[in-house]
């Protein structure tokens, strides 16, 4: 029986027509949230120096709204595979974007900048619940096309990349910040709707106890790491500050305990053998370095526009659009011809591409030999990044995949973990070094030039990670 088509049995008696959903109407619905998911990465980029001004605080808090976002679904992706897992994906999916969208509201009405931090961290529960509840219905509908479905999943964040930064631009520049949450209400009301109407209840899948204790210790490893980089901006502190080296202090002895718990705990948040060995070890790291380099990047690239060259917001928004446009124009391909090239190959081309973009985002124009404005150069460095990312992600995203394609929901969110506390970690410390700068611009491109050598770095590990070719 095809799950794309319907099965007509309308000519025996008792029985009636079964009708099934197309599976690209589910693709579709699914892809709404990962693009509302992957517009919010990106669309408060712009705004940092509106809320700078507007809510009174400096650029160290501002890049919170960025951080706090990455934060919300480093905690909720792997919790949220397991939850769907328990309770059906579809319930978990339909939640989410509840959640999603009432915090949207929320932050579309703060008055300061801690009334803003806290919806937005519970909107990122909600978005960090979207990819893996969506990439389980995805393999649950898909079968033997699953790993080119769940491939193309990379097409979606481009494409919220592309948005995100424009209409973030737009609202700043013709009305307010507000507009880049409220935009997401109405979004999120069809979403919904869409949900509850056209996607099929999934079976529940035995399981155990929600880990508790393994979230609660995660949030208490990465909070006031973050909290001690952004302190560490504000104003001339010294890095042997009692309370910079305090909290990272305590980041790491919860950091240690959380590793022990993933060890010794019956049924823990993170099992341990996904977080260790050649492979799950591998490319959890690999995953790390990438989110902070392409993830931490992104999520700059409109500050750095704005203040090394002064270039407007809506300006600066057209940059991460040109690094959309380059990533889409090769996902697709990537992602199809998976089969044949492998996961290595991709990677490697594609991180060697995202190193040469960087260093063109933080050369300045006059390196060209066209003398190009400074931004088309800028754009054009953008899109380049975007062509190492459409190459790259297809690859990285199913090589832990095919290690253990019956917890496809939680390495989903595992993955999604290790990418965004990298970048959790790159803008923490990149906004704490520009609120210390007396040239911030300059700050952020030397910035770039680390996150390039950071992309360099991961290049020896690529002959450890999974080969496959085929599906999963």
């Amino acid at each position: 029986m095809s799950i794309a088509g319907e099965v007509a049995t309308a000519g025996t008696p008792g029985l009636r027509v079964v009708r099934r959903p197309r599976r690209g109407l589910i693709f579709a619905i699914v892809s709404i949230a990962l693009f509302m998911a992957s517009m919010d990465q990106t669309i408060v980029a712009t705004a940092l120096p509106a809320l700078e001004k507007d809510l009174h605080t400096g650029v160290n808090w501002t890049g919170w709204t960025i951080s706090v976002y990455a934060l919300g679904q480093v905690i909720a992706m792997p919790m949220a595979g397991k939850i769907s897992d328990m309770y059906g994906r579809k319930k978990v999916f339909m939640i989410s974007a509840a959640i999603f969208t009432v915090a949207s509201l929320c932050c579309g009405f703060a008055s300061n900048m801690p009334m803003l931090l806290v919806p937005r961290f519970i909107q990122a529960l909600g978005g960090g619940a979207f990819m893996p509840s969506a990439t389980g219905i995805v393999s649950d509908h898909f079968g033997e096309q699953r790993d080119r479905a769940v491939g193309m999943f990379t097409s979606i964040f481009p494409i919220g990349g592309l948005v995100g930064p424009v209409a973030g631009g737009l609202f700043v520049s013709y009305w307010s910040w507000r507009g880049i949450f409220l935009v997401n209400v109405p979004i999120g009301i069809v979403l919904i709707a869409a949900t509850a109407k056209f996607i099929p209840a999934s079976a529940r899948r035995p399981s155990s106890r929600i880990d508790v204790t393994g979230v609660a210790l995660l949030a208490a490893m990465l909070v006031p790491a973050m909290f001690g980089i952004t302190y560490l901006g504000s104003g001339q502190v010294p890095l042997y500050s009692p309370v910079f080296l305090g909290c990272e202090a305590v980041a790491i002895f919860f950091g240690l305990l959380f590793v022990r718990h993933s060890r010794t705990d019956a049924a823990p948040f993170v099992p341990y053998r996904l977080l260790s060995g050649r492979g799950f070890g591998v490319m959890n790291l690999i995953n790390f370095l990438f989110g902070a380099a392409a993830l931490g990047f992104g999520a700059l690239v409109p500050l750095y526009a704005q203040q090394r060259y002064g270039i407007a917001p809506l300006g600066a928004g057209t940059l991460l659009t040109a690094r959309a446009v380059g990533m889409i124009a090769v996902a697709g391909l990537a992602t199809m011809a998976l089969r044949r090239t492998g996961y290595r190959l991709p990677m490697v081309a594609g991180f060697l591409i995202l190193v040469a973009g960087l260093i063109m985002m933080a050369a300045p124009p006059w390196f060209s030999m066209a003398q190009l404005p400074v931004q088309a150069w800028l754009a054009f460095g953008a899109a380049v990044t975007g062509l190492g990312m459409g190459l790259s992600v297809p690859s990285a995203n199913n090589a832990s995949l095919q290690l253990a394609p019956e917890q496809v929901a939680a390495i989903a969110g595992l993955r999604g973990m290790f990418r965004q506390a990298g970048s959790i970690t790159a803008v923490s410390v990149t906004t704490a070094v520009i609120a210390r700068s007396a040239h911030p611009g300059m700050a952020q491109a030397h910035v770039f030039l680390v996150f390039a050598a950071l992309l360099l770095l991961t290049l020896p590990l690529m002959r450890l990670v999974p080969e496959h070719r085929g599906g999963w």
